[in-house]
């Protein structure tokens, strides 16, 4: 995902003048749009699908992050001693 500078950065002004336009575009580029305070980068206006999109590209990161931080601590065992333990402890027959 890029940004356009001329056509994704817009002022808090632009944005209550022109919201409709402002969001049909994010809608149709796919791209999101830093609004300006006096110039300076307030906020990212971003459509509901590419939101979610990051949320749940976040929260993989997280599980990752975490998963990463248990080998490392060397809390890990094997697959079938796992697998073993998972059927036993849900009665699941072989």
């Amino acid at each position: 995902m890029s940004i356009h500078l001329t056509d994704d950065i817009r002022s808090v002004t632009d944005l209550k003048r022109n919201t409709r336009e402002i969001l049909r575009q994010i809608s149709h580029t796919g791209r999101p749009v830093v609004v300006t305070v006096n110039g300076k980068a307030d906020a990212v206006l971003m459509d509901a699908r590419t939101y979610e999109r990051h949320l749940r590209a976040a929260n993989m990161a997280r599980l990752v992050a975490a998963g990463e931080e248990d080998v490392a601590a060397g809390r890990v065992r094997p697959m079938r001693r796992f697998l073993t333990e998972f059927r036993r402890a849900r009665k699941i027959p072989r």
